[in-house]
């Protein structure tokens, strides 16, 4: 098959996700894939160097055709800007997108009801067939995120999603949550599909402990409990912080370690020297390739997130990361994320914002035998190779893809 991953962010940008990994496994199994995305500019909001914009380039990364439209460069706060980013985009990809781009026979669609118009233009004007893949529900997402506020602007955002969702040829959810959902508001089920997102597994994978790092980092001779990724406001890590507190007296040897930034990271960590908390390591941001063996430094990896119906429908990206990297998992989190740490035998449970559940749930860890958390983490990694892996997943998509495409799958 021809198939255009049609995405505002891909390399270089950082934590793309599935986007040059997953172009490199579908040509690996034969198809010719193709991207159509923004002049990179993600996180700061500004163009990487190297680039400018124009009305249109064409680059080669690692083997994949690559065509960039402009955009309006930003990330910070401002709603109106953040809004002129994600509509920029869409504008340029519709306009620009089919004249630069050869047929497809599928139009893979990354999360984005922004891209809708180009993926309809693709459609009526190509007969390209086009899946969207929902990682975020919108418009409820939107409104978490503050970008917009009024309750007639979310009403209308919220109809045009449905309309988009609802033309689709098939949409892709990443929880049976979120499928739930589409379902609920007009989706025919024969069209909807969970396919469970990966992680990196170039970087991501069961490493050994490293001593030495681990007295570099000041992480030798305790009980790590570590969260790595951002420290937001949705993460909500004030009630990890808490419970840091709770067990400073009693159990000195467990250390809480955060590992990461985000804009929630130095509140956070001016309240644990306010409190002089000695069982709480913060670490800088580190680069993908050097996560794995960090991570094998960690007695539970802890995900953590807001207690908000949003959240229950939804599977935070380190639950894969932290599932393949072989440690045993502590989901802070309702919902799907619990039930499919749950159902891999890799973890534990707890209530999100309530500090005495982290705790037992820390100490449930803890009071396991070193033999006894090893069988844990192997646990989980072999739930992540059978059902959330690349191979797994990639294979979904094919299905899908075909589906959508009979006249190419056969």
């Amino acid at each position: 098959m021809r198939i255009l991953l049609l995405r505002q962010w891909f390399e270089p940008e950082p934590v793309v996700f599935k986007g040059l990994y997953f172009a490199h496994e579908l040509e690996r199994r034969g198809h010719h894939v193709e991207v159509l995305t923004g002049f990179p500019n993600y996180p700061e909001g500004k163009l990487y160097p190297g680039y400018r914009l124009r009305p249109w380039q064409r680059e080669t990364i690692e083997g994949i055709l690559v065509h960039r439209v402009p955009l309006y460069p930003s990330h910070d706060r401002s709603a109106i800007r953040r809004i002129a980013n994600y509509a920029s985009f869409g504008a340029s990809a519709a306009s620009l997108g089919p004249l630069l781009v050869k047929r497809p026979d599928v139009i893979y669609v990354y999360n984005l009801v922004t891209l809708g118009m180009a993926a309809s233009l693709f459609r009526q004007l190509k007969g390209s067939a086009v899946v969207y893949d929902i990682q975020d529900l919108w418009p409820e997402s939107v409104a978490m995120s503050g970008m917009l506020k009024h309750r007639w602007a979310l009403r209308l955002l919220g109809r045009w999603c449905d309309r988009i969702y609802r033309r689709a040829d098939h949409v892709v959810t990443l929880s049976p949550g979120i499928t739930e959902e589409l379902q609920r508001r007009g989706v025919p089920g024969e069209r909807v599909t969970t396919i469970y997102n990966w992680c990196d597994e170039r970087a991501v994978r069961p490493h050994p402990r490293d001593t030495a790092l681990a007295k570099s980092l000041g992480l030798a001779d305790g009980f790590n409990v570590m969260f790595a990724g951002n420290m937001g406001l949705a993460q909500a890590l004030d009630a990890v912080l808490e419970t840091a507190a709770c067990l400073h007296e009693s159990h000195p040897t467990i250390r809480f370690v955060f590992v990461g930034g985000g804009v929630e990271r130095d509140q956070l960590e001016s309240a644990a020297q306010d409190r002089a908390l000695r069982n709480v390591v913060f670490l800088p941001r580190q680069p993908m390739e050097a996560m794995g063996p960090i991570l094998a430094l960690a007695d539970v990896l802890l995900v953590h997130l807001k207690d908000d119906p949003l959240f229950r429908i939804t599977i935070p990206s380190k639950t894969q990361a932290y599932l393949a990297a072989g440690r045993p998992v502590l989901m802070g989190v309702k919902g799907d994320a619990a039930r499919l740490v749950e159902l891999s035998g890799g973890g534990f449970v707890c209530e999100p914002e309530n500090p005495v559940s982290i705790a037992e749930g820390v100490l449930r860890a803890y009071h396991l035998s070193d033999a006894e958390r090893e069988a844990m983490g192997r646990a989980g990694r072999a739930f992540y190779q059978r059902e959330l892996s690349l191979e797994a997943g990639v294979t979904r998509f094919e299905q899908v893809f075909q589906r959508v495409t009979p006249e190419t799958g056969q």
